[in-house]
């Protein structure tokens, strides 16, 4: 599935990084009498997957509010007022509880008017990159002129959860705790962007515009990643993490060659792909033949925060100046689905 488009521009984007840091090495401290009776060498998880610390939020702190703190930095960016917002989208996994949508709860901590719209959509760690692409969409229909999507991902409840089952049960071989490896590199984040009718962007230097999407899916993998609450309130995730690799480097390949033959002269000057890890980007670069010196990435000091992750990247890239020309994201979500899609910095004419 290809899209693309003429008149969508990234008008602002934001993030809020969580105040606290984990390192992986404190993690392993945590979990010292497990790896001590499995006999796994400390230091594996950082060198394994490059992920020197996560970021987490306070306790008390809900995605909502998370969301908001990033919507908030992003309406302090924008020229464009509140009241021409026309839909809020939340993306995250995360919720603050199954009803009412967790997007109702950041309309209303932003105070924004009863014409904008307001829903979740969720899809794993795409879910940013999925609303992104139907807003745009939606945009280029003229069904609406512009569309705020958040979202806040607590990494913690996860994290904690997978260190104390470990902890409490004994049953666990080296091979068994091999599906829950992926938890211990969950961090947290929030991400906000607004996305409107170029014609709508007070033009102040570049105007970043989202050019084309490409999608492919391939639910033969649905099983490999699943998470979902436990009997106690806790959260759990359990993960084939080298089948997962495997299929969705398989997926990504073939959107990637679907993805070129509708830009064929697309001449890429950044990447960035989903924070996974360092196997994960290094083998995805190295079977779509790209190059890792254009390559942006957060995951050694921020871990993977789900659907915040690309977006939150991207955010950091901007805020840094790294990004110039065209901008590729190379989106991947368990399922499994892929989507990249095409951003490019437009000079002021």
């Amino acid at each position: 599935m290809n899209f693309s488009f003429s008149n969508v521009a990234i008008e602002s984007i934001a993030h809020v990084l969580p105040p606290i840091a984990i390192t992986s090495d404190e993690i392993e401290q945590r979990l010292n009498a497990v790896y001590e009776r499995l006999h796994l060498p400390f230091g594996r998880l950082e060198l394994m997957t490059g992920i020197k610390e996560r970021r987490i939020w306070p306790e008390t702190i809900l995605p909502s509010q998370a969301s908001t703190q990033a919507a908030k930095n992003v309406l302090r960016q924008t020229s464009l007022p509140r009241n021409n917002i026309d839909l809020l989208i939340h993306a995250s996994v995360c919720r603050d509880r199954l009803e009412p949508a967790t997007a109702a709860y950041v309309h209303h901590n932003l105070q924004l008017p009863e014409h904008t719209l307001f829903y979740d959509l969720s899809n794993a760690c795409l879910g940013f990159l999925n609303a992104m692409a139907m807003v745009a969409a939606m945009i280029e229909a003229q069904q609406i002129r512009s569309a705020l999507i958040v979202s806040g991902e607590n990494g913690k409840p996860l994290l904690d959860h997978t260190v104390a089952f470990l902890q409490n049960n004994t049953t666990i071989t080296r091979k068994t705790i091999k599906s829950h490896f992926a938890n211990l590199t969950i961090g947290s984040g929030a991400v906000a962007a607004l996305l409107c009718h170029e014609s709508l962007v007070k033009k102040h230097g570049n105007m970043l515009k989202l050019k084309a999407v490409s999608a492919l899916s391939d639910s033969s993998g649905c099983t490999l990643c699943q998470g979902d609450t436990t009997a106690d309130s806790g959260l759990a995730m359990e993960t084939d993490s080298g089948a997962l690799l495997k299929l969705g480097i398989q997926l990504a390949q073939n959107n990637w060659q679907q993805f070129l033959a509708h830009l064929p002269n697309a001449d890429i000057a950044h990447t960035i792909c989903h924070q996974v890890g360092q196997r994960h980007r290094s083998l995805l670069y190295q079977t779509l033949g790209l190059d890792l010196e254009k390559d942006f990435s957060t995951f050694p000091f921020l871990g993977n925060t789900g659907s915040v992750a690309l977006p939150l990247t991207l955010s950091l890239a901007i805020e840094r100046n790294v990004i110039h020309g065209k901008t590729a994201l190379l989106g991947i979500g368990s399922g499994i689905s892929s989507l990249m899609m095409l951003l490019e910095n437009v000079p002021e004419i």
